[in-house]
């Protein structure tokens, strides 16, 4: 098979972290919402309906600008875009065309190792339209106006993309960076993020190949599963003497395919026109200062810090998708030693399910900082084994109890009294005559028979560590 090298570019919709929509003083939130129940005379353009901009809008979308490693730009206007289709009641959408708010950017990633900067052509604001509900079985559609109106941000890339691994690392950065900088709930169950992804393949690495969309993807496996796919359908294609035509198509998730929706053999005479009744946004030097500094800590700035507490680069990354394990680990690292701030990160990853695709931003559980050091200080003076930390651990999450107090109740406390072991280890010793032969002549995995057979007669109290310090003691080994 000759080599095809395919080109993918990313435009992802943005849901921004507001309390009210773009234009209307109506609420953001329509997860959930009963249908139609967000509207007002704005969402829906009735005559003489004035939008108002939504300053929190423009202020996330400004420090969104920061986020993509750009900045603002001073001057940006908003268009209407024209076209007709149940779930957009007005005829038009209002979004930015010509000058946009953010031009310019690139996103970090990195994929087997190799860290890679993928450009953005632009981003810019616009307000949603409805949803479009097509019962099972029925010959009819619904219409949703709820989302109509809510306040998009819409990220380009450039068409740096060449995988589906990079596409995935892609989208997956994005989605980091969106959440941690607070611009969006990025709840990919409720489309607060979605993906549309142009791919095309060619021989020649200086023109790119007729492409195809697949639109409306909402999770990092469908975009790499949808990339894959489309490669090797294109390739497949090419090689047999076909042509790739230019459409939109959607992802069968079951199915694991891309299917065709629908021709697009020319880009969409959309009449753009001024938008007459939102000024222009002029941004002043000090609002572009200012909403740098409202920039937090971005995922690079956190994988430093949690590479201090030497975790390997899977675990820090399965540890940004854990809301709960993060903030503990952090506020562990500040008041006590990286290695209980190790320590209890891996209790929190064992303990926390991933955020992704789930149906809320859940920070998950919250424990108080103190106790968890104190729970880790017991592992480190032999009062808990690590097993028994754990469920003490488990523990006081749900009681919020001392782990001393909890140890005690489960009974879980190690046996750390030299005398009361040694008294164990010698029962054990004249229980295992041919055990103690096998160690003296050398066989030392031997040590670890015997230090099981203490550990079984305390009940799985003694400290394991002293058990076999005293073993080979009394065998003088």
């Amino acid at each position: 098979m000759s080599k095809y090298i395919p080109t993918i570019g990313i435009e992802t919709h943005v849901q921004l972290k507001t309390k009210t929509k773009l234009f209307a003083a109506v609420g953001n939130d329509a997860r959930q919402a009963a249908p139609n129940t967000l509207i007002s005379h704005i969402c829906v353009g009735m005559p003489g309906a004035l939008p108002v901009l939504n300053r929190a809008a423009v202020e996330l979308a400004m420090r969104t600008a920061f986020v993509l490693n750009t900045k603002p730009q001073k001057f940006s206007k908003f268009d209407r875009k024209h076209y007709f289709y149940p779930d957009l009641p007005k005829g038009y959408q209002i979004s930015q065309f010509d000058q946009p708010i953010i031009v310019g950017g690139h996103v970090d990633i990195e994929v087997d190792g190799q860290k890679k900067k993928i450009g953005i052509t632009r981003a810019h604001l616009e307000e949603d339209a409805g949803k479009n509900i097509h019962p099972a079985g029925m010959d009819y559609s619904l219409v949703d106006l709820n989302r109509a109106g809510t306040p998009l941000l819409e990220i380009i890339s450039e068409p740096e993309i060449h995988g589906p691994e990079e596409a995935k690392a892609y989208v997956r950065e994005l989605y980091l960076l969106m959440k941690y900088s607070l611009v969006s709930d990025c709840d990919l169950y409720h489309g607060n993020m979605r993906f549309d992804v142009n791919v095309s393949v060619s021989k020649d690495s200086n023109k790119l190949g007729t492409r195809s969309e697949i639109k409306n993807l909402n999770s990092f496996r469908s975009v790499e599963g949808a990339v894959a796919f489309e490669i090797k359908r294109q390739t497949e294609l090419l090689e047999k003497g076909g042509t790739v035509a230019q459409e939109t198509r959607g992802w069968d998730e079951a199915k694991q395919k891309t299917l065709s929706q629908r021709g697009k053999e020319e880009a969409h005479d959309y009449r753009y026109m001024p938008e007459p009744d939102i000024p222009p946004i002029e941004l002043t030097d000090a609002e572009i200062e200012q909403a740098e500094k409202s920039v937090p800590e971005l995922p690079g700035q956190v994988r430093e810090k949690l590479r201090e507490i030497k975790l390997e680069p899977m675990v820090i990354e399965d540890i940004l998708d854990r809301p709960a394990a993060l903030i503990h680990t952090l506020k562990v690292l500040e008041a006590a030693k990286p290695e209980d701030a190790r320590r209890i990160a891996f209790w929190f990853i064992h303990g926390e399910p991933p955020a992704e695709g789930t149906q809320e931003d859940v920070t998950g559980i919250s424990v108080d900082i103190d106790k968890l050091v104190l729970l880790s200080d017991m592992v480190d003076t032999g009062k808990l084994s690590s097993t028994a930390a754990r469920s003490v651990f488990e523990e006081i999450i749900k009681s919020k109890d001392d782990p001393q107090v909890v140890a005690e109740r489960l009974n879980l406390l190690q046996i750390s009294d030299e005398a009361e072991i040694e008294k164990i280890v010698k029962e054990v010793l004249l229980e295992n005559p041919k055990v103690v032969a096998d160690v003296k002549t050398g066989e030392q995995k031997a040590i670890g028979f015997l230090v099981g057979q203490v550990m079984k007669k305390s009940a799985g109290k003694a400290n394991p560590g002293l058990a076999q310090k005293i073993i080979r003691k009394q065998l003088e080994i």
